[in-house]
């Protein structure tokens, strides 16, 4: 019990990690359109997430699919950059009950992605282990409690940002997005795969 732990622990330090920025910024562009209001988008949208990042895990990990780790890494500024623009497209549909299902079809194409991203890491940790799915549960398990916190610290601050500085949500979804790409320009360029 006390090695899966220490695999919770590792997937939250991955993931709250400032060097894993790129995590953060693909999951705070993903909450950003979004409030209190509608936690019931946010929370599909986390569970799809969720789920097809974990997905990937088990995939890279059993060898179901590999995939060459330069594209992975090119791939995941392409989704934030991606959500980001989308965010901009979109900012104006400030309808609470606005049709989600692009968000997620994109949650969980993106999940696939960002999880391959991080069985390149998972599988160096636990190379040479026999048993791979405690240790696998447990770093999926500190990864996605890691995105919750980041999702509700998202969701905080648009409620503050909004309710008390009185900031229209499109201004503060659009205004978040353009920071969100600025910082994810040298991203993209530094792992161009060509």
């Amino acid at each position: 019990m006390q090695e899966f732990w220490f695999y919770i622990e590792l997937g939250l330090h991955h993931v709250l990690d400032i060097n894993a920025y790129d995590h953060i910024l693909f999951l705070t562009a993903l909450a950003l359109p979004f409030t209190f209001k509608s936690w019931k988008n946010v929370l599909l949208l986390a569970t799809v997430f969720t789920f097809t990042h974990c997905l990937a895990l088990v995939f890279s990990v059993y060898e179901i699919i590999v995939i060459e780790v330069s594209w992975i890494e090119f791939l995941i500024p392409v989704t934030i950059v991606s959500t980001a623009l989308f965010n901009i497209v979109d900012s104006n549909d400030q309808k609470e009950n606005r049709n989600i299902w692009f968000h997620v079809l994109a949650t969980g194409i993106f999940g696939l992605v960002h999880g391959f991203g991080f069985s390149n890491y998972f599988k160096m940790m636990i190379m040479g282990e026999e048993d791979k799915l405690a240790p696998l549960l447990g770093f999926a398990g500190g990864i996605e409690i890691s995105q919750v916190v980041i999702v509700l610290l998202v969701l905080m601050l648009a409620y503050v940002v909004q309710t008390i500085f009185k900031v229209k949500q499109s201004l503060f979804v659009m205004v978040g997005s353009i920071l969100i790409i600025l910082i994810t320009l040298p991203l993209l360029y530094e792992t161009f795969p060509f």
